[in-house]
């Protein structure tokens, strides 16, 4: 009998783990495709850093005019923000002018950096600066206007995703939130009606 009782339990304890065993195994991945393919972290870290930059680009407009307002070239202007900012946008901005400092030529670098960030209005900011350097414009003058206009496009789309949140809010309402109220509320009373009536 204790043989036959173990036999049960070893024949139990792989059939509890035969349960869970999964039912699709995925094919192995070469060392070399493993190194290219993103984890997920590395996919939202990536994300909330481009989402810090694109936040901190009209603080670094305002302190391009500021520099531009106290006579200062359009380079040095970038590179007192770039000492000013405290985010990753003025880490990146340090690294850049770093490269400016061992000899590359530092609007090829931000071009290249703005590009590669896939930021709009960091783009928008280089170009501005292009311009302003090949014409001739005020720097200060042009950072000011373009900040004014980020922010505002900002505050719209703001105000659009505030208006579009009570659609997002519909599907847990009526799917999730509802059919718990029901079963709280309708459910007993309809169980005490039907044992009242028996």
């Amino acid at each position: 009998m204790p043989v036959l009782a173990g036999a049960l339990a070893a024949v139990a304890v792989l059939s509890v783990f035969g349960a869970f065993r999964p039912r699709h195994v995925p094919v192995a991945l070469a060392p070399a495709d493993r190194d290219r393919l993103p984890s997920a972290p590395g996919r939202r870290a990536s994300r909330r850093r481009a989402r810090h930059v694109e936040g901190e680009v009209p603080q670094l407009l305002d302190l391009l005019a500021a520099g531009s307002t106290a006579g200062l070239s359009a380079e040095l202007s970038l590179r007192r923000a770039a000492e000013a900012l405290r985010g990753p946008l003025g880490e990146d901005l340090r690294g850049v002018a770093h490269l400016a400092d061992l000899g590359a030529r530092w609007r090829d670098e931000l071009d290249a950096y703005a590009t590669a960030t896939g930021s709009i209005d960091l783009r928008r900011t280089m170009a501005v600066i292009r311009r302003t350097e090949s014409l001739g414009a005020s720097l200060a003058d042009a950072t000011r206007e373009l900040a004014a206009t980020v922010r505002q496009a900002r505050r719209a789309a703001t105000l659009e995703r505030a208006r579009t949140a009570p659609v997002k809010m519909l599907f847990p309402l009526v799917f999730l939130i509802l059919p718990a109220f029901l079963l709280l509320t309708v459910v007993p009373v309809l169980l005490t009606t039907v044992r009242s009536i028996h």
